[in-house]
């Protein structure tokens, strides 16, 4: 860390998540040093115009913040690979973005002296700016060692989330969580513009907006706590 107190952040995973979070750490503040080349880097070009493409090991060698914003199954391969090359430096934060995952999945990096965090901001990315805009509206689960808690805290922070902390335990049920949340969502969309089309609506997902979004919403405050719940009075 710098004498601001800024880092230095270099992303691998390129895909619909890591450029975004590259771009809203920038705005904090902090300074880019590079990212892995992706499926679409026209892409991500558009969002971190003259960030560096270089290689994982790249990446890592560089930055004192790694984000990895890669897929759930990839995940442990490449932070034991990496483990396994020599690349993790003590005292570099190691960050992924993963639900499910927790910072035992970072293990083999903490061996050698990294620092684990994970953050997952609780948003479906689409991969552009508009990103950057609802993160501002989201929550993050922050997952860290104890003493390190309130710097990934932090970071969620200048994502522009708010931060809530989800054990390390808790991790897998958190991840179903969203899954269930995302997946069930868009399928049942999905199904219903389907039949609409079948019976003649000619822009069922318009037809579909505002329905959606009230039952959501309607949804939404039917899972909120009631006035007066919560852990009872010592």
């Amino acid at each position: 860390m710098n004498r601001e107190g800024r880092l230095g952040v270099g992303v691998i995973g390129a895909g619909r998540v890591g450029p975004v979070i590259a771009a809203a750490l920038a705005g904090a503040g902090h300074a880019l040093t590079g990212i892995t080349s992706g499926s679409d880097d026209d892409r991500v070009e558009a969002i971190l115009p003259e960030v560096p493409r270089v290689s994982a090991e790249e990446v890592v060698r560089r930055s004192e913040l790694v984000v990895l914003a890669v897929p759930h199954d990839e995940l442990p391969g490449l932070v034991s690979g990496l483990a396994e090359l020599g690349a993790w430096q003590v005292g570099q934060i190691l960050m992924h973005t993963d639900a499910a995952h927790g910072i035992q999945v970072l293990a083999p990096a903490a061996a050698r002296g990294a620092i684990p965090v994970a953050i997952h901001p609780a948003i479906a990315f689409t991969g552009t700016s508009t990103d950057l805009r609802a993160l501002k509206d989201a929550y993050a689960a922050v997952t860290a060692p104890a003493a390190v808690l309130p710097i990934a805290q932090a970071l969620a922070v200048e994502m522009g989330c708010e931060p809530v902390v989800v054990a390390d335990a808790d991790r897998a049920a958190y991840g179903e969580a969203i899954s269930t949340a995302t997946a069930f969502s868009s399928l049942i969309v999905q199904q219903a513009a389907g039949l609409l089309r079948g019976a003649g609506v000619e822009d069922p997902s318009r037809y579909l907006s505002a329905l959606v979004h009230t039952t959501i919403d309607r949804a939404l405050s039917d899972a909120a706590p009631a006035v007066g719940d919560g852990p009872p009075l010592p």
